[in-house]
């Protein structure tokens, strides 16, 4: 690489983050539907196949279709006793003889005539012969051999058919669906032990500056202790990628080059936090101009505007900002739905919600502002909303607090207590 130093950083007269308006930026929406386009996913055939213990938030890498039915035989909803509805009485009673049990897991296997009835068990295969069954309750028990019924019961009642809840054939999920707690249990009920997903992604992270220092270490003057790797690193390990932590990589182009093309060579994503601004000692921009291809270069937000998106040989490359919170609404907005795409998920929109803010909010015109909240309901029922305190892009204590973002749009600008505002739930990425 050629000698990089403090008279290559980019020009301090380009607007900072704390500008009202920058024309350089791009919307939040353009920017995440710009990286969503750039993703190219990896093949459904980069996959392994694992045990389904395993495949927990893993991702299928093919269509699951149904190789038998679900349940495999028609079964009893309830307790009771099997019999053909055509002895079902239209008037008065009639009486059944009782000429068997049937268990789960110990069917009754002969074929159950007209005027007899079998004794059955919830879930039990229903035996031949029978095609509706009577609660226990509805019957009155004549000794040990027989029972007296009424004309109440009609017939298919109580039973559970053969393909009720899966059909022999059927799509039952999709290629691209993180598989849940519900799905192994689906899966599970087929017959299935193993699973096709798709690899998980190599994610590489690491922070910048000479004045992070290690928890556990003691200070010394000018420094601090370095939160953003921390949660990054928790994060990410939501996304069940493989993660690799880089460290700390200081304020030297030279030790930030090597990182950056070391990483690159088997890695899928590498994210950094800081150096991405326009400081005498931020070399984010310059390395990776030299080094790979920046794509776009700060978003119309806040906090997280200083953003750098780009690609490192195969690898795509998040130049997140260096305060904390930045760092979290950054991740959330931009790279976990990346994340998601690259690894071949089927995406979904985040969830969106209204609430009622208890706090007066303000912010500057031009750019979308992500709060952060706490979402409630009142007894009656109404959703709101109210701020965590000081929103400083650097102050992690509002992110601790808060289950919510409270998203102000460009347009906005003070929002009275008692309006309604745009609220993003914390899901599963904290």
């Amino acid at each position: 690489m050629r000698n990089l130093t403090n008279n290559d950083t980019l020009q301090l007269n380009r607007p900072s983050c704390v500008d009202e308006y920058d024309p350089t930026t791009i919307t939040v929406d353009v920017a995440r539907q710009f990286i969503l386009d750039y993703i190219k996913p990896l093949a459904s055939t980069d996959w392994e196949r694992i045990p389904l213990r395993h495949s927990m938030d893993r991702v299928l890498a093919e269509d699951i279709i149904a190789e038998m039915n679900v349940p495999p035989y028609d079964n009893s909803a309830m307790d009771g006793f099997a019999l053909h509805a055509i002895d079902i009485p239209q008037n008065g009673t009639t009486t059944l003889k009782i000429v068997g049990d049937s268990l789960a897991g110990h069917p009754f296997l002969e074929e159950c005539s007209s005027g007899e009835c079998i004794r059955i068990m919830t879930g039990a295969m229903i035996p031949a012969g029978c095609n509706t069954i009577i609660p226990q309750e509805h019957v009155e028990l004549l000794g040990a051999e027989s029972i007296k019924i009424d004309g109440r019961s009609r017939l298919g009642d109580n039973v559970r058919s053969a393909g009720e809840d899966i059909r022999l054939g059927q799509t039952v999920l999709t290629c691209g669906r993180r598989l849940t707690a519900a799905d192994l249990g689906l899966l599970s009920s087929l017959g299935v032990n193993n699973v096709a997903v798709i690899r998980r992604l190599r994610v590489a992270f690491f922070s910048t500056g000479d004045e992070l220092q290690a928890t556990g270490e003691p200070l010394q003057p000018g420094q601090i202790y370095d939160s953003n790797r921390y949660t990054l690193f928790g994060m990410l390990s939501r996304q069940h990628c493989d993660i690799t932590d880089l460290g700390v990589v200081g304020d030297d182009p030279v030790h930030l080059y090597n990182t950056l093309e070391l990483a690159a060579k088997n890695h899928d994503v590498i994210i950094s936090s800081g150096g991405v601004s326009v400081g005498a000692a931020d070399y984010i921009h310059q390395v990776m101009s030299e080094l790979g291809e920046i794509v776009f270069w700060k978003v119309a937000m806040k906090p997280g505007r200083p953003l750098i998106f780009g690609r490192l040989q195969k690898a795509l490359f998040f130049g997140l900002p260096g305060n904390p919170v930045a760092v979290m609404v950054s991740f959330n907005q931009f790279v976990q739905p990346a994340l998601q795409r690259f690894g071949g998920e089927i995406l979904h929109p985040p969830l969106i919600l209204r609430a009622q803010t208890r706090s007066l909010l303000k912010k500057r015109a031009g750019r979308t502002e992500y709060q952060r909240g706490i979402l409630s309901q009142t007894p009656d029922g109404v959703s709101t909303v109210c701020k965590t305190g000081d929103q400083g892009s650097g102050i992690l204590f509002s992110m601790s607090q808060a289950n919510c973002f409270i998203v102000l749009t460009a347009d906005q600008t003070r929002v009275e207590i008692g309006s309604t505002v745009i609220v993003q739930p914390f899901a599963t990425w904290l």
